[in-house]
């Protein structure tokens, strides 16, 4: 028996019994690093030059900024206070600059005492603190920092080379203490076991990871940081790619009831009724899709397409070449409204074929039914009863479809819409109902720069819809600054009335509710990440409320029309009410919530005033403005925002007014908001897996990874002679990211 316990990797080692249990806890807390190599793949998020000052013009308001800067005056001030009432209270000033701006350092109390000492005009430094405002300069209230000397031994050690890094760090954890702690577990990245076959890493000129870890903590030329950021994109981009390639080979290992249409059964008589002929590009995605449905292993797909590109008609083709080939088809929707929506305009679509087992309907006819959460018992009951004998082929829900009561005859697929509104585990819920699993077809209205699709949807293929079908009209977008030129937002609710005198219909959009209760995720969401701006005026008040604004407009400039409200937390039967006068053109003006974002399909609405437009994303501005322009009169979409011309926000508003591209859209979104974690931080809970990887900028790196990625694991799909790239996959798909890839 071995009586001594076998030692950890060295860099599986935990933080704790290398740095010390009080730094370990913050680093753990704070930034989500556990052991060694958690720290040692904590890259610098740039470098400062020892010849160079930083740019303090450009600082961020209330962010946690680390700065490298000169004193350029230190003035110690007394003051009276209620602390120090007889003027003995000590303020000290310290003014550092880097030629580009400056910014004042302030210190209180008995904390003046070392920094007067140590901020001599012309000495150098780190700063770090949190920027705030006061007298309407920028300053930093007691930061902390760390001197920048050569003429000792430990600085010149500390801060070897010319390049100083800085880290991504917490008011709890300084950048130079990260940078300390590094030193200290550098020595390990020795033993790092590396995740690249050799043939790939010498095929491509890429230095090793111990070579890598070392040059992008410690670099002494420009040249080692391009080598290490090299060579770590492509373990990020391979890593990943191998575990998408490995759920790809799985997912061809499952069985599946191929759904073949009938020769001339249903999906024959639909094409039949349709008043148009399909876009080259829908026949074309028809195909791939019908492709798919064909074979014995499940299709796992993504439709991904333009506002108004007709996904809707592909997706219900390939229902109902479900449906003839004797299973059912399920589309899940994001929210009651739509899936309403979605079943009136399919049956409508479908006419007397969607009459199945009723008086007047086809001898080729099938059901299909609407299930929701808020539906009466006896509609509900028959429902389920339609579903369980396979009387509806087609059924369409929300999340109620996913519940344990509810049973198919024969599943044989799955259609989500707005992907990204699902959690995994509803996803796999309803994939779980089928017999086999039956095929996935996911539908995005939100375009996806190839990149995107290859990391997000890495374990799905592709199709794209970007033709529009003819008869769709041009939209015009124009920002309306309601700040600075009031009477544009006047001549704006002008423009609504003429809409609605020519016979059409508008849509009026809000942040917020406005019943008090509770905002929507939507509101909170904006306001979480706009307090901060440094727009302070437009920011002061809470986004606008669709109830406030339905009242004023209706006794002002509206005044006449029929306006009404929807949003999210009204009653199922309300909403549904409301779409329906709203659709039969019974009401001018909806002031409504993002609960009309998707799939709202209602020719006659030209007009779309979208109100603080800046608290909105920019892909969720283009699907809101989608819903105009759906008939054959021009479309129309004022962005209005109280926000200053110079700001981003009114930048992001332009461009948005720009481009009806939603491709172009999206990637300047994504330029905007960074990628974030590709496997779903939200799903998972887990750091993000992407550190030095750009999914826009790195477009060459990820498809390249890809192919070798699927080339090793059609070779290898155990991995049984790579255990370095196993064990990366291992760090990289910890048990709750497994699981996400899984349920995909």
């Amino acid at each position: 028996m071995d009586l001594v316990p076998a030692l950890k990797e060295p860099l599986e080692q935990p933080l704790k019994s290398v740095l010390g249990p009080a730094t370990a806890k913050v680093m753990a807390e704070h930034l989500g690093l556990h052991t060694v190599g958690d720290l040692l793949h904590h890259y610098p998020r740039r470098y400062e030059e020892r010849g160079q000052l930083t740019h303090l013009a450009d600082l961020p308001m209330d962010e946690h900024v680390t700065v490298v800067a000169q004193v350029a005056d230190a003035r110690l001030h007394s003051f009276a206070s209620a602390k120090a009432p007889r003027g003995k209270g000590q303020r000290l000033e310290v003014t550092i600059t880097d030629g580009s701006g400056r910014l004042q350092l302030v210190f209180f109390g008995s904390g003046v005492h070392k920094p007067h000492k140590d901020l001599l005009p012309g000495t150098r430094a780190m700063f770090s603190g949190k920027v705030s405002v006061f007298n309407r300069r920028l300053q930093l209230n007691h930061p902390a920092y760390e001197l920048l000397r050569a003429d000792t031994d430990e600085s010149v050690e500390t801060w070897a080379g010319a390049l100083i890094p800085l880290y991504p760090a917490t008011a709890k954890l300084e950048s130079w203490k990260i940078g300390k702690a590094i030193q200290t577990v550098l020595p390990a990245a020795q033993e790092a076991l590396d995740p690249l076959p050799d043939a790939l890493r010498d095929g491509r000129g890429l230095v090793s990871l111990p070579e890598a870890l070392l040059k992008i903590h410690r670099p002494h030329t420009k040249a080692d940081i391009a080598d290490a950021r090299a060579r770590l994109k492509w373990d990020e981009a391979f890593v990943l790619q191998v575990a998408l390639a490995r759920r790809r080979h799985a997912d061809g290992q499952l069985p599946a009831v191929p759904r073949v249409p009938a020769a001339d059964g249903l999906l024959t008589s639909f094409d039949a009724r349709l008043p148009f002929t399909l876009t080259e590009g829908q026949q074309k995605v028809s195909k791939e899709i019908f492709d798919d449905l064909a074979t014995d292993h499940p299709m796992h797909r993504l439709l991904q397409g333009e506002v108004g590109s007709g996904k809707t008609l592909v997706a219900l083709r390939a229902m109902l070449a479900v449906v003839d080939a004797g299973g059912q088809a399920a589309m899940l929707a994001p929210t009651e409204v739509l899936a309403q929506q979605h079943h009136r305009s399919v049956v409508e679509m479908m006419g007397e074929l969607a009459e199945g087992g009723m008086l007047g309907g086809s001898e080729r006819a099938t059901k299909v039914v609407v299930l929701t959460g808020s539906m009466g018992t006896a509609a509900r009951r028959q429902a389920l009863l339609d579903i369980v004998t396979g009387e509806a082929g087609i059924v369409i829900g929300t999340h109620a479809l996913i519940e344990d009561k509810v049973k198919f005859h024969d599943l044989g697929l799955v259609v989500v819409d707005e992907q990204h509104r699902f959690g995994v585990e509803q996803r796999d819920a309803l994939r779980g109902k089928g017999r086999q699993p039956p095929h996935l077809l996911v539908m995005t209205a939100t375009p996806i720069p190839r990149t995107v699709a290859m990391t997000v949807f890495g374990d799905l293929e592709t199709s794209v819809l970007d033709q529009l079908p003819a008869g769709r009209s041009p939209i015009a977008s124009h920002v309306v600054p309601a700040a600075d030129k009031p009477h544009f937002l006047a001549r704006a609710w002008e423009r609504v009335r003429e809409e609605v005198g020519n016979g059409h219909q508008a849509y009026v959009v809000c942040p917020r509710i406005g019943d008090d209760v509770e905002e929507s995720a939507d509101a909170k969401k904006a306001g979480r990440a706009k307090k901060k701006s440094p727009e302070d005026e437009a920011e002061k008040r809470p986004p606008l409320a669709v109830l406030d604004v339905a009242d004023r407009l209706a006794k002002g400039p509206l005044q006449g029309l029929g306006v009404e409200v929807l949003h999210g937390r009204m009653p199922a039967d309300d909403k549904d009410a409301v779409m329906r006068r709203f659709a039969a053109g019974d009401t001018d003006v909806l002031v409504a919530t993002t609960v009309i974002e998707v799939g709202v399909n209602v020719p006659n609405a030209t007009a779309m005033v979208i109100m603080d437009a800046d608290r909105f994303g920019v892909s969720q501005l283009h699907q809101l403005r989608g819903r105009v322009g759906r008939g054959s009169a021009p479309g129309l979409c004022l962005l209005v925002s109280e926000m200053p011309e110079a700001s981003a926000a009114r930048r992001r508003l332009d461009s948005v007014a720009a481009t009806l591209d939603g491709f172009e859209l999206s990637r300047i979104d994504l330029e905007q908001r960074r990628e974030g974690d590709v496997l779903g931080q939200a799903q998972s809970g887990a750091r993000s897996s992407l550190r030095v990887l750009a999914v826009i900028e790195d477009e060459q790196v990820i498809a390249e990874a890809r192919e070798e990625a699927t080339r090793l694991v059609a070779a290898d799909p155990e991995l049984e002679t790579l255990p370095g790239l196993r064990t990366a996959l291992d760090a990289l798909l910890d048990e709750e990211r497994e699981q996400y890839l899984d349920k995909g």
